[in-house]
């Protein structure tokens, strides 16, 4: 088993590329949830993944309900930056979800609202005007906590 990053309808082609390089590399399953805002066949998707497609553990699912119907009963981890917890305080397991929303609009509020003992966040500075780190930034610094706390497990 390994860990798995979902992405819930993903808008930016580069950012989903970077991830899908980042699972090739560590074993880690991805999981798409439709809509997505661009093909799989785009030319900066595959570009920002070169060539480790192929290596990628992929699973693409029709909607968020379709996921959760399939893996609704695994834990998941929600990746929000309204997380009641800070991404290092969950003790992740192998087999856990990390699930991120759009880059434009983050998870569903009431997704959110129904799941908050699972919220997970980054902190950022009080001052800052962004609303969030970079997708692709993200998905890595969650990952490769809950694959230190794991012992990076076959990763050399």
């Amino acid at each position: 088993m390994s860990l798995n990053i979902v992405l819930v309808e993903p808008e930016i082609p580069p950012n989903t590329g970077n991830i899908a390089r980042t699972c090739a590399a560590t074993d880690t399953k991805l999981h798409l949830v439709k809509p997505l805002g661009f093909s799989i066949e785009d030319r900066q998707l595959k570009r920002a993944g070169l060539d480790y497609w192929p290596y990628v553990d992929l699973e693409i699912h029709e909607s968020l309900e379709d996921f959760l119907a399939r893996y609704g009963r695994e834990r998941l981890w929600l990746a929000t930056t309204k997380g009641g917890q800070l991404y290092t305080q969950p003790q992740y397991r192998d087999g856990d979800f990390i699930l991120f929303g759009r880059e434009t609009r983050g998870l569903p509020r009431d997704f959110i609202a129904a799941n908050s003992d699972k919220t997970v966040r980054i902190p950022m500075s009080e001052n800052t005007r962004a609303r969030s780190f970079n997708l692709a930034n993200s998905a890595n610094i969650i990952l490769f906590e809950a694959l230190r706390q794991l012992g990076f497990p076959g990763l050399a």
